[in-house]
C-alpha cells in the first residue's frame, strides 16, 4: 500500500511539473510545499518496529529487535551505501516531547547506555524488504528519572527510540526517520520481574492506541479486567480452557475484599491499579497480581494438562469448598489454588465420622518444586483417603491418564 501511494505521489508530481508554467508563480510553490509535506508524512509513517524489544528488560542482558522501512526498497535504491539506524533509550518524558513535536525533534540525550546500538538498514533483494536487525543489543545501564509520589522503579516506563536520516531518490530530499518501541520497564534484578510484568500487562491491556506516551487509565471496569486475566491465563498456560464465571466471582471477592456482594454487583465496579498491584491483600504479604502470577506460573509449569481436563476447580475460596464438600460422601475431594501461599495448589477432602458428622481437611499446598519431584496425579493416587473427585467421579477415572506407569503399591 505504501509503495502504491508513493507511485501515485510521483505521478502527480510529474503532472504538476508538466503544467508548471500554467500554474503561475503563486500556486506552484504552494503545491510543491504541500507535496513535500505529503511525501514526508508518508515516508515517516512507513518506518516501524517489526520485532519489539522485550517489554520487561533486564540490564546486562542481550536482546533483539528489528525495524523495517516499508518504502526502503522503492526510495533507497540509489543510495551509495546503507544508512545506519541507531537505538537509544528514552524516558516517558522524552517520549512525550517527541510525540508533541510530531517526531520532528531529535533526541537530546539517551537515558541509558545501549551497547551495539547501530545497525545498517539493508534491503534484502529476495524478500524485497528493507530492515535493520539488532541481533545482540545490550542495555548496559539505565538512568532513572524522578518518580511521582509512591511510584516504584517497576512502574517507570521507558522505550527504545530507533532513528536514522535518509536521502530519498530521485528527489534527494533528506528526511529524519524515528519510531518508538512499545513501553518497556527496565529491571536490574530478577526479583523485580513480577512487578514489572504487572505494569506492562496493565499498559498493554488498558491503554488507547492513540495516546500521549505512556498515559493509561488508573481505574478500569472489572469486566475488562476479567477479559485481560482470562487472555493472559490462556496465553501463558497455552490452554484453550479459560476462566469461568465462578472463577471471576472468586477473583472479584479477592481483589475487592468483599464477600457480601453478588456476582452482578461486581459487574458495574471499577478496579484500580493500586488494587491490582500496589495494595497488599488483607492478612497476606503480597498483592493480587503477585498471587495471580504465582498461579499462572504453577499452572504453566506443572498443571497444564489437569487444568485443560477441567480437573482443577482452582479459583475457589476455602469457605465455599467447606460448604460444597460438607454434604458429600467420605473421601470426596477437589483441588484449589492456595490463598495463603504464592504458587501453591491444595487438596481439600471430606472425612465423615461414624456419627455422620463431616470435617473438611486441607492438605498443605504443593509448590512447583514439590510437583517436579512427584506429579500431582501420582500424589493423588498415593493418598488413600481421596476417593472421588467432586461432584462424584472415581479418582482413578478422573486422574488415571495422569498417573505414571511406575507404581510400587501404597507407601
Amino acid at each position: 500500500r505504501c509503495e502504491n501511494l508513493v507511485e501515485i505521489y510521483f505521478q502527480l508530481q510529474q503532472q504538476v511539473m508538466a503544467v508548471s508554467t500554467e500554474l503561475g508563480p503563486e500556486l506552484l510553490p504552494r503545491l510543491l510545499e504541500r507535496f513535500n509535506e505529503v511525501l514526508s508524512s508518508l515516508v515517516k509513517s512507513s518506518f516501524l518496529v517489526e520485532k519489539q524489544p522485550p517489554q520487561v528488560l533486564k540490564t546486562q542482558t542481550k536482546f533483539q529487535a528489528s525495524v523495517r522501512f516499508l518504502l526502503g526498497p522503492r526510495l533507497l535504491k540509489a543510495a551509495p551505501k546503507p544508512y545506519v539506524v541507531r537505538a537509544d533509550m528514552v524516558t516517558e518524558k522524552q517520549a512525550r516531547e517527541l510525540e508533541l513535536s510530531n517526531y520532528s525533534n531529535t533526541l537530546s540525550e539517551s537515558t541509558g547506555e545501549i551497547m551495539h546500538n547501530t545497525v545498517a538498514l539493508e534491503t534484502n533483494p529476495s524478500s524485497g524488504t528493507c530492515c535493520a536487525n539488532f541481533k545482540n543489543v545490550l542495555l548496559k545501564k539505565i538512568k532513572r528519572c524522578e518518580r511521582k509520589g509512591s511510584e516504584s522503579v517497576t512502574e517507570e516506563k521507558c522505550a527504545v527510540l530507533f532513528s536514522t536520516n535518509v536521502a530519498l531518490s530521485p528527489s534527494n530530499v533528506s528526511i529524519h526517520l524515528q519510531v518508538l518501541s512499545l513501553p518497556i520497564v527496565v529491571i536490574v534484578h530478577g526479583n523485580q520481574d513480577n512487578n514489572a510484568k504487572a505494569t506492562v500487562l496493565w499498559d498493554n491491556a488498558f491503554s488507547d492506541i492513540e495516546r500521549v506516551p505512556f498515559l493509561v487509565a488508573e481505574r478500569v471496569p472489572w469486566e475488562k479486567m476479567c477479559e485481560t486475566l482470562n487472555l493472559k491465563f490462556m496465553a501463558e498456560v497455552q490452554t484453550t480452557k479459560g476462566l469461568l464465571k465462578e472463577h471471576y466471582f472468586f477473583l472479584a471477592q479477592k481483589i475487592f475484599n468483599d464477600h457480601s456482594a453478588s456476582p452482578e454487583d461486581f459487574q458495574n465496579r471499577h478496579v484500580s491499579w493500586a488494587q491490582f498491584n500496589k495494595e497488599i491483600l488483607p492478612g497476606r504479604g503480597f498483592t493480587f497480581w503477585q498471587w495471580f502470577d504465582g498461579v499462572l506460573d504453577l499452572t504453566k509449569r506443572c498443571l497444564k494438562s489437569y487444568w485443560s481436563d477441567r480437573l482443577i476447580m482452582g479459583f475457589i475460596s476455602k469457605q465455599y469448598v467447606c460448604k460444597l464438600l460438607s454434604m458429600e460422601p467420605d473421601g470426596t475431594f477437589l483441588l484449589r489454588f492456595s490463598d495463603s501461599e504464592i504458587g501453591g495448589v491444595t487438596i481439600a477432602y471430606v472425612i465423615r465420622g461414624k456419627d455422620g458428622s463431616s470435617q473438611v481437611e486441607n492438605i498443605q499446598p504443593f509448590s512447583a518444586k514439590d510437583l517436579s519431584i512427584r506429579s500431582l496425579g501420582d500424589r493423588i493416587r498415593d493418598l488413600g483417603q481421596l476417593r472421588n473427585l467432586y461432584p462424584n467421579i472415581p479418582k482413578d477415572q478422573a486422574f488415571g491418564s495422569h498417573y505414571n506407569s511406575e507404581w510400587g503399591g501404597p507407601g
